[in-house]
Order: C-alpha cells, then sequence, then structure tokens
C-alpha cells in the first residue's frame, strides 16, 4: 500500500511524487501577482480618506452645534440652557467683543464635575471660573483624518474637539460626527470593493 502512493499515473506513465509538489508550489506565486494588480483608481479612492473637512461640509454651516458659543463672563446656567436648546453637549467660549478667538471650551461634563458635584450655583458663576481653558484644549486641523480624530478623542476620553485652522477656530465636531463619518466610509469601502469584484472598475 505504501509503495502505491509513491507515484501518480499521468497519461499512462508515472509522475514522481516529487514532480507534482514541485508544480503545485509554482502556482502559488500567480494569485499573488493577480491580487496587487489593483486599479489606482481604487487607491485613489482608498480607505480612510475621510478628513474633518468633509465631516464639517456634511454638517453644514447651520448645523446646530456648529458655530454655537458662549463669552466668558456668562453664567454657566445662561451656557447650559443653550446647551439644552440646541440639544448640544458644548460650546465654544470666547471673549467679549473677541469672537474669532477661541478662550475655551464648557461642555456637560464641566457642568457636572465643577458645579453639581461641588454644590456650586450655576446662576452666580461665570463661564470663565469652569471652562477648559485654551492652552488646555485638544484641537484637530480640517486635514486631520477621521480615525486619528476619533483615536485622539477616545485616547483623551473627551466628546467634543474644536477645528482649528490659521490659529482660528473654523467648527467643532463630536465623537457622534466622527464615528458616524467612519461608519460611512467604512460602507462606501464595501460598495467599492463589491463595484471592483463585479466588474464597476
Amino acid at each position: 500500500m505504501q509503495g502505491g502512493i509513491k507515484a501518480i499515473f499521468s497519461h499512462g506513465s508515472m509522475m514522481p511524487m516529487n514532480t507534482l509538489l514541485l508544480h503545485v508550489r509554482v502556482a502559488t506565486p500567480v494569485m499573488r501577482i493577480h491580487q496587487s494588480a489593483l486599479p489606482a483608481r481604487m487607491e485613489e479612492h482608498g480607505f480612510e480618506s475621510t478628513t474633518i473637512s468633509d465631516v464639517l461640509s456634511a454638517k453644514g454651516k447651520a448645523a446646530d452645534g456648529s458655530w454655537l458659543w458662549c463669552t466668558t463672563d456668562e453664567t454657566v446656567y445662561d451656557a447650559v440652557k443653550s446647551m439644552t436648546q440646541h440639544n448640544v453637549g458644548a460650546l465654544v467660549v470666547v471673549k467679549p467683543g473677541e469672537e474669532k478667538s477661541i478662550a475655551g471650551i464648557i461642555t456637560e461634563r464641566d457642568y457636572l464635575r465643577k458645579i453639581i458635584v461641588q454644590g456650586r450655583s450655576s446662576k452666580s458663576t461665570k463661564v470663565g471660573d469652569i471652562m477648559t481653558e485654551e492652552n488646555k484644549l485638544i484641537t484637530v486641523e480640517p486635514n486631520t483624518k477621521v480615525l486619528k480624530a476619533m483615536q485622539l478623542m477616545t485616547d483623551k476620553r473627551i466628546r467634543h474637539i474644536p477645528v482649528i485652522k490659521d490659529g482660528g477656530m473654523i467648527g467643532m465636531v463630536s465623537i457622534g460626527d466622527v464615528v458616524r463619518a467612519v461608519v460611512d466610509e467604512h460602507l462606501a469601502e464595501l460598495s467599492r470593493l463589491n463595484a471592483y469584484i463585479q466588474g464597476g472598475y
């Protein structure tokens, strides 16, 4: 029995087993060459291409939370009231009369930790007293990739991040905006791969 499996018949003649194995091995690189020959178009629209600028464009300038702000001398109560009315979790803070210069940011977390937990009055406490100041802010630029922004927000445990360009703020995105963009990018990538498989590229 053992002697019978040491050779294989091929067109009526005996073919040594090591010859057959050699033929199998040389066929493998052909698949690798085929898989690496992806069209340049797919690389142009490759995964992880969405930027923060794309997220801001999708939100639009009129979107709630994109341009909401308060001043340092407003009360925390008024700031929280504004957040509630616009259904957002953070406001950009500016100095009175200097709307284009960001002074910091105030979030729901600031209100809970620095007002509620400490038993302070939101109506007598100024936003400037509890906000996260500018020099401590975590920011991104318009060309930052959404995956990098999401990692940054996760690592720093923040849910809102200002977008800065040329020293000025042009918008703000939330963790919800970023996650939504990542999901959309995944779906778009699956659609591109499906089109490629079916010959759309």
